[in-house]
């Protein structure tokens, strides 16, 4: 599941992507295969945390299990 991280709380990303031009026609994030496509992989600190990305519009989005 794709969350957005904000520094004091945890979205659900339709809450900021259904208004990015980014997003696709559901207003979510572009995850295809595994991959963010609108975004890059940010680095990741240890394997305990989640696989983190930025996305184009400067969001921290997490994948987690």
């Amino acid at each position: 599941m794709l969350v957005i991280v904000m520094e004091n709380q945890v979205l659900a990303p339709r809450q900021v992507c259904q208004s990015c031009l980014l997003a696709d026609a559901s207003g979510q994030p572009r995850w295809r295969g595994g991959q963010l496509s609108c975004g890059y992989v940010a680095t990741k600190c240890s394997e305990a945390q989640p696989e983190r990305y930025q996305c184009q519009m400067g969001f921290t989005i997490a994948n987690i299990d």
